[in-house]
């Protein structure tokens, strides 16, 4: 459970997530977090959150941002609001880290969806790039679509494709939570 000044790092990407504020601290209204990216670390997935907008400031260094096709860098003291439904994703292409505020509101259960993504990469259930495997991403994205869509394929076929490879994946012990991952 994420909680004040609860830190998890993913030992794949080289992502830090230090929690400052979380669901319960703020009665769902907000979560917010101090993350760190490594230099030089991957392009994550295009997403958008479908309930949720978010806020950046970065504080140190430097984060590559692709909002709606478009890529810019944002500098140390550069803020960024990205609206609900807005496809968007970052990462560090520099030479040192970047040390990002940053802020989702509401909360919803992002907290988990962190917890348990990291936890997975911790586990040394991700490939290389911290991916987990498609079972496991079908019971992500089915239970998170609340709080993160993968922009492709489009949400309709992720949804007829992920609902299919349910049974499958439960029956193969996957979870779309993992207790030792959010207690």
């Amino acid at each position: 459970m994420a909680f004040k000044n609860k830190e998890i790092t993913n030992p794949v990407t080289g992502q830090t997530v230090k929690f400052l504020q979380t669901t319960k601290d703020t009665n769902g209204a907000l979560l917010e977090m101090i993350s760190t990216y490594r230099a030089f670390s991957q392009e994550p997935p295009v997403h958008y959150h479908p309930y949720q907008a978010e806020e950046f400031r970065v504080m140190e260094g430097e984060l590559t941002v692709r909002m709606n096709g478009e890529k810019k860098i944002l500098q140390a003291g550069d803020s960024l609001h990205v609206a609900p439904n807005v496809a968007h994703t970052m990462w560090n292409n520099s030479r040192k880290k970047a040390v990002v505020h940053w802020k989702v509101y509401p909360a919803r259960d992002t907290e988990y969806l962190l917890e348990t993504t990291i936890g997975l990469a911790c586990d040394g259930k991700t490939n290389e790039t911290g991916m987990p495997g498609f079972l496991q991403i079908a019971l992500l994205m089915s239970r998170f679509s609340d709080v993160f869509r993968l922009t492709k394929p489009p949400y309709i076929i992720q949804k007829i494709v992920f609902t299919m490879a349910l049974p499958i994946a439960y029956l193969l012990g996957y979870r779309s939570t993992y207790r030792h991952h959010i207690d």
